[in-house]
């Protein structure tokens, strides 16, 4: 991994960069290692560091998020890096609890970055850790009233020596070995000492409570063309897909501003897109009316600006073809 320094390389003195250590767990969130690399790769390219993202514009760090989802991480990825050059003169912390004080750094990115970086004893959990933790001790709990019991669990067996090198193993062992299917018990390291695996019901953790199911919800968004140009708006900092560009669009995050001038929208068909808490069908409507926008403004668009819901829109209504 692009963000990583192996075992050898740290014994040879080379030590991980907590910009890219810290900028890689926040990408992470929610978020598959095949899909974020190419964006890391991306963003520590054009600021290789934290001063370069610090100084960058809002519009262009949301632009080259477009397309990784969870927007909120983005805003949030500003202000940290602008928070440790204003408070911290570019030096990241070198302790969780001087992390936990960045701002949108929570308890996992504020450990990984402690261990990792600073060989800091830090009990780093995410996803993968909890379910090694609950088949190592057989937690038979669902999540996630149990993710305390696996913290506390977690801890016990980080170690004083190396806590960087364990935290990366142990994630790394449940993302490859002790994956949510059809762990591979036989080759893993922890045979013989994983209790669920004596049991056998390794597959069976970590329990988790059934989720309810996500509403649908609908939306109508409004697409306009005008020699070429295309209108947008930015959507407020704070909401759904918030400082992103967008079509103007309601009905579906709480808004009902209707459509952005009078004319003869011509529907085009819909659009499906599915958020952490809803699912949501998107009505897509188009029109080349001469009529001045109530909302938004017509300018060049290039489609890998928008967000994923907004860029299904897009190819809806333009289907490789450019806008006139």
């Amino acid at each position: 991994m692009p963000w990583r320094i192996g075992p050898a390389a740290r014994a040879g003195g080379a030590r991980p960069d907590p910009y890219r250590v810290w900028m890689s767990e926040v990408m992470l969130q929610q978020t598959t290692v095949a899909a974020v690399t190419a964006y890391f790769q991306r963003f520590v390219a054009r600021w290789p560091r934290v001063e370069d993202l610090a100084a960058a514009q809002d519009g262009e760090v949301m632009a080259e998020w477009a397309g990784l989802g969870y927007y909120a991480r983005a805003r949030n990825l500003l202000a940290c890096a602008r928070t440790v050059v204003r408070n911290h003169g570019g030096v990241f912390p070198a302790s969780a609890l001087g992390m936990r004080a960045l701002p949108g750094v929570g308890p996992y990115t504020a450990s990984a970055v402690a261990a990792i970086c600073y060989d800091e004893p830090a009990v780093v959990v995410d996803g993968n850790v909890e379910r090694v933790m609950a088949r190592l001790f057989a937690v038979l709990d669902p999540l996630p009233g149990s993710k305390p019991e696996l913290v506390r669990l977690a801890g016990l067996v980080t170690p004083d020596l190396r806590p960087g090198d364990y935290a990366q193993a142990v994630m790394d062992l449940g993302a490859t070995i002790c994956t949510p299917r059809n762990p591979a018990c036989g080759i893993c390291p922890l045979l013989g000492v994983c209790e669920a695996q004596h049991l056998g019901i390794a597959a069976e953790l970590p329990r988790k409570l059934e989720k309810a199911e996500k509403p649908v919800r609908q939306g109508v968004a409004w697409l306009a063309t005008r020699g070429g140009l295309v209108l947008v708006e930015r959507r407020a900092e704070r909401g759904l897909l918030g400082g992103m560009l967008g079509f103007p669009s309601d009905g579906w995050d709480g808004t009902a501003l209707g459509a952005p001038f009078a004319a003869d929208w011509q529907s085009l068909g819909e659009v499906k897109h599915t958020f952490t808490h809803f699912h949501l069908i998107l009505q897509v409507r188009t029109s080349d009316s001469d009529a001045n926008p109530q909302r938004g403004e017509f300018m060049q668009l290039n489609p890998d600006d928008l967000p994923t819901l907004m860029r299904k829109a897009y190819d809806l209504a333009f289907q490789g073809k450019t806008p006139r």
